[in-house]
């Protein structure tokens, strides 16, 4: 008897040529066509799966979303009983785009963003529903962890701003990914200082610039 087909698998397989093609050669390189010869499947196949283009596009966006939980559960997950200082310095460095995997992931994510600010078929929801959940991870972080008199819910957007400008520098070569960690670490070592946490490893201020 043949093996029944697991659609959910051939879904991310079609969502996964789409990311591919989508950080080759940009987003608005994608068609159904494109990602079918890229997934290895046939076009009738996609159409099978997905309707219209915005439906398989939204459907690589929540595909993007649920990588990127899982390479921030990864990290944590390699961490046992991390200091608060470790746990965020963890999460805003999954948060950047520090080798090829997370440079494809976050140029995708990028553009799926700019897009959908002026495109009423994407969803707009995971764009703001990610970045909450950092935020509100860091923020409980850093809650009696940070120096007298800090805000951590203000702190927390503060970094998770910081990391989002030193990720689209890296993405345009403006700074080495080595750079944005230093830049990172930096205002790491200054929001925990005097608090008594582990303040964790030092910035690098003596190495060169991009």
């Amino acid at each position: 008897m043949p093996r029944t087909a697991d659609h959910d698998a051939r879904r991310e397989q079609i969502a996964d040529g789409l990311v591919r093609v989508a950080g080759r050669d940009g987003l608005h390189a994608v068609t159904m066509r494109s990602v079918a010869a890229e997934a290895g499947v046939s076009l009738r196949l996609v159409q099978y799966y997905f309707d219209s283009k915005a439906e398989l596009m939204n459907a690589a966006l929540r595909r993007l979303e649920r990588l990127s939980r899982e390479r921030w559960e990864a990290r944590l997950a390699a961490l046992p009983e991390p200091s608060p200082r470790a746990f965020v310095e963890a999460l805003l460095e999954e948060a950047l785009p520090t080798d090829p995997e997370s440079r494809a992931f976050h140029q995708v994510w990028t553009s799926y963003a700019v897009l959908s600010i002026t495109d009423p078929s994407l969803a707009a929801r995971p764009f703001v529903d990610g970045p909450d959940r950092l935020e509100r991870q860091i923020a409980e972080a850093l809650d009696g962890a940070i120096r007298r008199g800090a805000d951590p819910r203000t702190e927390a957007a503060r970094l998770l701003a910081l990391v989002h400008g030193l990720g689209t520098g890296v993405l345009v070569g403006q700074r080495s990914p080595a750079a944005a960690l230093d830049v990172l670490r930096y205002h790491l070592d200054e929001l925990f200082s005097g608090s008594g946490a582990d303040p964790g490893p030092p910035a690098h201020r003596d190495r060169p610039g991009p």
